[in-house]
């Protein structure tokens, strides 16, 4: 199985201006060539905004969606964030990984933070979505669905875990970031996996600071990529199969869970 190299894009996101956004994160990325899935923070052309009815695209004909294919063919690269989207006359706050020109999978935020009012705006996921890529499973979630470790569960079917690989994208507060750390490595931990978690820096529309603390961590819990404190800037960092595959034989906890 071939090593990933895992991209984190840590940025400031510009409040509800999709173009904007799409500028930025180009001009970050348009430098690398070696990445096989960079992150983007949640929200990614928005900010982390209540507004979808002015702001939500609809999902047959998202221009942000298109931009994100066009990008993953330019770069040969693959893309997981998350964006307001309307599909049905309802709201979701919608992850979307996208290579090779094509939206993969989409997951939608089951746990929605109902102290910011997202949870009377947004229709919630009822889902689990692990995605195949270049040979690995890979686990979708976003920000506050960290907080809910039966989400993330890593069930054990045949012998074979569900995933190897959690993504996190996140809009996570820095007076909350202690939180964050913590529970990525728990996830790593519990569920013998690789975790790969995005975070945005700078302060949104609503005078809310966020400091980054983009990471990626290993599964017994050991930094490949300790957290990225307040700087914008895409971090790239391999991750070996192999090496998930020894600790999971020589610490074989996943066996007692069944799927």
């Amino acid at each position: 199985m071939q090593d990933l190299i895992i991209g984190l894009l840590q940025v400031d996101q510009a409040w509800q201006n999709p173009q904007e956004n799409r500028n930025r994160i180009e001009a970050t990325i348009k430098n690398q060539s070696s990445a096989d899935l960079i992150l983007i923070p949640e929200m990614a052309f928005t900010g982390f905004t209540m507004n979808a009815e002015e702001h939500a695209e609809e999902w047959d004909n998202s221009e942000s969606i298109s931009w994100l294919k066009e990008q993953s063919i330019r770069y040969n690269t693959a893309f997981y964030t998350s964006l307001l989207i309307k599909s049905h006359g309802q709201f979701y706050n919608r992850g979307v990984f996208v290579s090779e020109g094509m939206v993969i999978a989409h997951y939608d935020k089951q746990h929605l933070f109902a102290f910011a009012g997202e949870d009377s705006v947004f229709e919630s996921g009822k889902t689990q979505t692990i995605v195949s890529f270049k040979g690995w499973k890979i686990n979708l979630q976003i920000c506050f669905d960290l907080r809910f470790p039966e989400g993330a569960r890593n069930l054990v079917a045949a012998g074979n875990p569900a995933y190897d690989l959690l993504l996190y994208v996140a809009n996570w507060p820095s007076r909350r970031i202690s939180h964050w750390d913590s529970l990525l490595l728990a996830r790593a931990i519990e569920n013998q996996c690789y975790v790969a978690a995005v975070n945005r820096v700078g302060v949104d529309g609503n005078h809310i600071e966020y400091n980054g603390h983009s990471c990626l961590i290993a599964a017994d819990g050991s930094y490949v990529e300790p957290p990225v404190q307040g700087k914008e800037g895409l971090v790239l960092q391999p991750i070996s199969f192999d090496k998930l595959i020894d600790l999971r034989k020589s610490l074989p906890f996943l066996k007692e869970r069944k799927g």
